[in-house]
């Protein structure tokens, strides 16, 4: 398929109130993580590109190749509003993740480090990924429901994120932001990829909220 082709599924004027929605969404989403954990979150102006699925890998191993060793929390979102959120962090940022969480380890006096690492990135995916995907669900109109979240960590590859995206046929919704914590050293990527079987559905709720809200 052709640029054209992508330009014809997805023109710029439903890019842009995409971006919107996504710009409100971001917002909320920093406010509730902000209350869990009493640091302000930068997040930065959305990216949005319409893509082949086979294509998705390599766009955000070139996104995150500043990282050699990623931590990953992969969530799948479903509704109308269906797709697969990843939140990406440099391994090396656990201990910071950490260390705004400490108060909780409390609750786990005995838990090794590694475990309540990764506890506190699901703890952190769940709210961040959560607040996004809900928000831009509630302002299209939608509700979604959510699988348990995992967390991991890869070295850096394409074959890293291979094995998901495999069909040239089928088209994504790409959408990326980097975020940050206010007086902390962590940042990273949240990246949400809508199926190509919401597209129709979401053409139709963006133009909804613009004759509602334009």
């Amino acid at each position: 398929m052709s640029q054209s082709n992508f330009n014809d599924l997805f023109p710029e004027d439903e890019a842009a109130i995409l971006q919107e929605v996504m710009n409100i969404a971001f917002g909320k989403a920093s406010a509730d993580l902000a209350d869990v954990i009493d640091i302000r979150v930068i997040l930065s102006v959305p990216d949005i590109r319409l893509m082949r699925a086979s294509e998705l890998p390599a766009q955000i191993v070139d996104e995150v190749k500043i990282y050699d060793l990623i931590s990953i929390v992969e969530q799948n979102y479903w509704g109308k509003f269906k797709g697969t959120a990843l939140l990406i962090f440099p391994t090396q940022a656990s201990k910071g993740l950490v260390s705004m969480f400490e108060s909780e380890q409390e609750f786990f006096p005995d838990a090794e480090n590694v475990m309540f690492e990764k506890e506190t990135l699901l703890e952190i995916g769940n709210i961040l990924i959560g607040a996004c995907v809900g928000k831009i669900a509630e302002l299209l109109k939608d509700i979604v429901s959510y699988s348990p979240p995992r967390a991991f960590t890869k070295n850096l590859s394409n074959e890293t994120f291979q094995e998901k995206w495999t069909d040239s046929e089928k088209v994504a919704v790409f959408m990326r932001t980097i975020f940050s914590f206010e007086e902390n050293d962590v940042s990273g990527f949240l990246f949400l990829i809508l199926s190509q079987d919401s597209l129709k559905w979401l053409k139709t709720a963006l133009n909804n909220f613009m004759e509602k809200y334009g």
